[in-house]
């Protein structure tokens, strides 16, 4: 599977998976010794009854015996978030070895327009309760990018004049792209993308969820679509 291009200069790409629907049955037959048995029809079902008892009864161990490793570049303040999900291992670039490029997460006139005009519980999603004009948005948009430069001037000057890349990374905003990887087995990965594709999560960290979700329906499909399902119900209550 290639790069997911996510915003404006983020991805996800998948580095390496382990696993896979089938091994998750023989995990669950260790007991028995029987293994993977096969994939039936709609008439005569096979395995995936087994699979589907598993996940639909909450057997989770077996989901834990395959995963994925993914590269992530994604703005810092979205790293933030995703790294509260501490079943995930992390290894993120540091700006106190190499400097960060200028690359800065600007929302579109639309997400800023959406974000702050949409009525919705979700507090942290919420303007000021004041209508937002497209004029008085990209002003608010031009202004970020204003701020974002001088940023980037104070950054690179400390870097021009030797102060220490530990400190001289100060001015950079949150906005600031990194890169990292991430690694995760199907279980947790399917608990991440429980919180980060709610409606409530930040629409940007939702877009990375997104990504990572096609990531695992491409190597999970089974397990996916069960995944799915269980969301649909959820949803409908």
């Amino acid at each position: 599977m290639g790069r997911i291009h996510v915003l404006d200069e983020g991805y996800v790409e998948l580095v390496e998976g382990w696993g896979s629907d089938e091994s998750i049955i023989e995990a669950a037959r260790m007991s028995t010794g029987k293994g993977f048995n096969g994939w039936g029809t709609e008439e005569k079902p096979g395995d995936e009854k087994l699979l589907a008892f598993l996940y639909n009864n909450k057997h989770a161990t077996p989901f834990e015996m395959g995963g994925v490793v993914i590269e992530v570049k994604a703005p810092i303040f979205v790293f933030r978030e995703w790294h509260r999900h501490r079943t995930q291992s992390y290894n993120e670039m540091s700006a106190r070895y190499i400097p960060l490029l200028d690359e800065n997460y600007v929302p579109s006139l639309e997400r800023v327009m959406v974000g702050a005009n949409t009525a919705t519980s979700n507090k942290q999603a919420q303007g000021n309760g004041k209508p937002l004009t497209a004029e008085d948005a990209a002003q608010w948009v031009y202004e970020l990018q204003a701020l974002y430069d001088q940023a980037q001037i104070v950054y690179q000057l400390g870097i021009n004049l030797g102060v220490p890349k530990e400190l001289a990374r100060l001015p950079v905003p949150v906005a600031r792209y990194s890169r990292m990887r991430a690694c995760a087995n199907l279980r947790n990965w399917l608990a991440f993308l429980t919180l980060r594709q709610a409606p409530a999560a930040q629409w940007e960290i939702r877009e990375y969820a997104n990504a990572v979700g096609e990531i695992i329906a491409d190597r999970f499909p089974r397990t996916w679509e069960l995944f799915t399902k269980e969301k649909q119900v959820v949803s409908s209550k």
